[in-house]
């Protein structure tokens, strides 16, 4: 696009939004200040450097576009090329299956920080924060439960690798300086129904009081819900009302991801329900479709209201911002762009939103005028502000990235 094009839509939306009292200067600045959490296993397809197989346990990647990550060396490529065609601050969210094994078999209760301490570096010389997961799927002992078994033998060897998964998010928080937020998932469910479920509850908060005595101050635990998984589809151990539950009565941050929840839920009306109970939110973006099928993040109306509300409610400092989707049928690293770009057209939209007026509006009752400028701000020149942003930091603008991907595709991709 053409460059002087751009800063004079740019000058002409900022005029715009001003008449509004909305300063754009200020919310392009915020926007590259927010950091959103890359997720690694976008690269491929949930498999990790463990087993090479691919993901199970209640989750599944379908399709087998060509060009998906190999080994370590393959991944950290991708990321590179992925970061080097988005503008704003970034951060790399990494599973336990992706650590350096060096060709060798490390059980998930073995796993330690000697493992990521090449991620640590490579991050470092990026200037670039990590965060982490436990990884309780994909293994022979993960079965229908895992923190919640009551085998007691296969309890404890997912609280010894979750317990080390802690140890390896605080090295690598007091590495780069700011807290890791480390992610805990479990799949333990039931495919049909069964007469356990108080049983089975109290097993995993027993697992997670465990695991979370041990005091780290260098990162942040998280605690993530689920509505089912394939071949779970009768009872989740942990859904949202226990998580809920948990996370308020013990002051641990919650997982809001948006696919883990029914198909007619607004997702985005439980931020401000859980900001009064929790301490801080994580925010896993995806896009469901009829079930947790893990699509490419939009900028959807789903998409949209979370980060309106996370606005609204004076809550970016209590959030943090990750994807987490794994679309196979696609080229991965345009599906990487596309969702990031996605989340920061969100977030922007909302920075953008004239608050205060909306504010005065409903304080004084004036429900007509709210109505009318919600309707308004919808075609407000919204675009023109976000291309300017990503003109600003020599990043590729509107759909020219594109052919940045087409020729990654045909110079790398294609050849592996």
């Amino acid at each position: 696009m053409n460059e002087a094009l751009i800063r004079k839509n740019y000058e002409i939306a900022k005029e715009r939004y001003a008449e509004l009292g909305v300063d754009t200067d200020k919310a392009i600045e915020t926007l590259e200040q927010t950091p959103i959490s890359l997720h690694c296993w976008q690269a491929d397809d949930v498999v990790g450097f463990e087993r090479n197989e691919a993901a199970s346990g209640g989750i599944q990647t379908t399709g087998n576009y060509p060009g998906k990550a190999r080994n370590i060396d393959e991944l950290r490529q991708d990321i590179d090329k992925v970061t080097s065609l988005l503008a704003g601050k970034l951060r790399l969210n990494l599973h336990e299956t992706y650590g350096e094994f060096g060709g060798k078999f490390v059980d998930r209760n073995e796993v330690g920080v000697e493992h990521f301490e090449g991620w640590m570096q490579w991050a470092r010389e990026r200037g670039m924060c990590l965060d982490f997961n436990s990884t309780s799927f994909s293994h022979p002992k993960s079965g229908n439960l895992s923190l919640s078994n009551p085998d007691k033998e296969i309890r404890d060897f997912w609280i010894e690798h979750t317990k080390r998964c802690r140890r390896i998010a605080d090295a690598m928080g007091k590495a780069q300086g700011d807290p890791c937020i480390m992610n805990i998932w479990v799949h333990d469910g039931s495919k049909d129904l069964t007469v356990e479920k108080l049983r089975y509850r109290q097993i995993l908060k027993e697992s997670l009081d465990e695991i979370l005595a041990e005091q780290l101050p260098h990162m942040k635990p998280c605690l993530e819900a689920k509505l089912f998984g394939i071949g779970l589809e009768a009872y989740t151990v942990g859904s949202h009302d226990f998580y809920a539950g948990y996370c308020s009565k013990n002051n641990v941050m919650y997982t809001l991801d948006t696919g883990h929840y029914e198909q007619t839920e607004n997702v985005s009306d439980a931020v401000s329900s859980l900001l009064l109970f929790v301490p801080e939110l994580m925010l896993h973006v995806s896009r469901p479709m009829h079930w947790d099928s893990d699509h490419v993040t939009l900028f959807d109306d789903n998409t949209r209201n979370l980060f309106s509300e996370l606005v609204r409610a004076d809550a970016l400092d209590r959030a943090h911002i990750g994807l987490d989707y794994f679309d196979a049928s696609i080229n991965r690293i345009g599906a990487y762009i596309i969702g990031v770009r996605a989340a920061q057209k969100s977030l922007l939209q909302a920075f953008l939103e004239p608050l205060a007026t909306l504010r005065k509006y409903e304080d004084e009752g004036k429900l007509f005028q709210r109505l009318a400028l919600l309707e308004e701000e919808k075609t407000l020149p919204f675009g023109a502000v976000y291309d300017y942003f990503n003109l600003k930091n020599n990043i590729p603008v509107g759909e020219a990235y594109i052919a940045d991907v087409e020729q990654y595709e045909n110079e790398v991709l294609s050849k592996r």
